[in-house]
This record gives C-alpha cells, structure tokens and sequence, in this order.
C-alpha cells in the first residue's frame, strides 16, 4: 500500500489556502459539489477534498476541477515568473538536466 509523501506543514497550508480559493470560486459562480463533480467526471468526496486541500488528491483532480470553473489556466501560470531561475540564468550557472550518477566504488 503507498504512503502519502511527507509533506511540510508549510505546504500543508499552500494546498489550505488552494483549496479555499477553488471552494470561493464555485461558490461565486453558484456551483454545487454535486454540479462540479458531475461536470469533472469525480465523486463529491473528491470536489470536497480538493476543497480542503487534501495532500493525496491527484493534480488531474484539481485540474478538472479548475477546468469546470473556467479556471485551467491559472495551473499554467505556475512557475511562469521564476525570479531565481531567471537570476540564476543570468548569472551564467548552470544547472545539469539530471542528477550525476551514483557510482559504486569498492
């Protein structure tokens, strides 16, 4: 059986937050769960859990539950910014695409 990752209580509070603001959307927009899960192809149990900002419910999940409210593209505004990515880059660091490879030495 898997177990959730760990999750620091920050995150914890990002997810929160999230959950929040999706729930103040549907409301604003005079959705029921029912009606948003219906139209996301979810169980209710789930429109509640990403409500809550649940740390085991899928990103699809939010996903479609953004795309009933008209929201999906807001997903794709993350990391679009990247202020230390973008210094970084100009510094002229940079990073390899992949971790090195662990060597096994006798």
């Amino acid at each position: 059986m898997k177990t959730a990752p760990i999750i620091l209580p920050k995150n914890i509070n990002i997810l929160k937050e999230l959950g929040e603001q999706i729930k103040l959307a549907r409301l604003r927009r005079k959705f029921s769960a029912e009606q948003v899960s219906e139209r996301a192809g979810i169980s209710r149990k789930t429109v509640y859990n990403v409500e809550q900002g649940i740390q085991t419910v899928s990103v699809g999940s939010y996903l479609q539950v953004l795309f009933v409210l008209g929201l999906e593209k807001d997903l794709s505004m993350v990391a679009s910014t990247d202020p230390l990515g973008r210094k970084l880059q100009d510094a002229g660091i940079t990073t390899a695409k992949r971790a090195p490879r662990k060597t096994n030495k006798l």
